[in-house]
């Protein structure tokens, strides 16, 4: 009777293998999150004072937009399959996904202004177009055309989520959800193109 009090007692205070599962998930995802919006402050380390400066910026307005398009097309899923009770979030998210969109493509201009400089300048551009001409003409003009489509199909989306608003459920205007929905996920895939290429660019060669 001793053993078995001595056994209740400790069980209950031992955390359940279901708690432990739940405390470990959200620890280790906001650790995670937190790395990764780290990233753009190793910049700060850069003996260039130009990747310093405009690469932290350009950097942390790219991976914000990234990540908030990213969140956006994620939920575009279920609202193909008609899960109604998004669709308030959805109209919210689109239209902060296109405002940071927009400073992400803003302060990529601050930084291609650096990146065209000429060779006796220490340009990017003409370093990568006479030593990684792939870097240069794959990667960068990839970079470059992608991220601008973001822009224009956010815009799109916002204007028609708000335009319609409740009644783009509705079995008339089924097809208008699609194609935002469709679009929705294009904007999520060239932004995430858009950052691999940036960040393998500026691997390749810094501002």
């Amino acid at each position: 009777m001793v053993l078995d009090s001595q056994i209740e007692a400790s069980s209950h205070e031992f955390p359940k293998q279901l708690d432990i599962a739940k405390v470990a998930v959200y620890g280790l995802s906001i650790l995670s999150a937190g790395m990764f919006m780290f990233l753009p402050f190793f910049n700060l380390l850069h003996p260039s004072p130009w990747q310093r400066w405009l690469g932290t910026i350009h950097g942390f307005g790219a991976l914000l937009a990234t990540v908030v398009a990213v969140y956006t097309g994620h939920l575009a899923f279920p609202l193909l399959r008609g899960v109604s009770k998004i669709l308030p979030q959805m109209r919210t998210l689109t239209f902060w996904s296109t405002i940071i969109t927009f400073l992400g493509i803003a302060t990529g201009n601050l930084a291609y202004m650096r990146y065209r400089a000429g060779m006796e300048f220490g340009g990017a551009r003409a370093w990568l177009k006479e030593n990684s001409p792939l870097g240069q003409y794959v990667l960068m003009e990839y970079h470059e055309f992608s991220v601008l489509f973001t822009l224009p199909l956010g815009v799109a989306c916002t204007w028609i989520l708000w335009k319609y608003g409740d009644a783009i459920l509705e079995k008339q205007n089924r097809p208008v959800l699609t194609a935002t929905c469709v679009a929705l996920m294009a904007m999520m895939f060239f932004a995430m193109g858009g950052l691999v290429t940036g960040l393998g660019v500026a691997k390749i060669h810094a501002l």
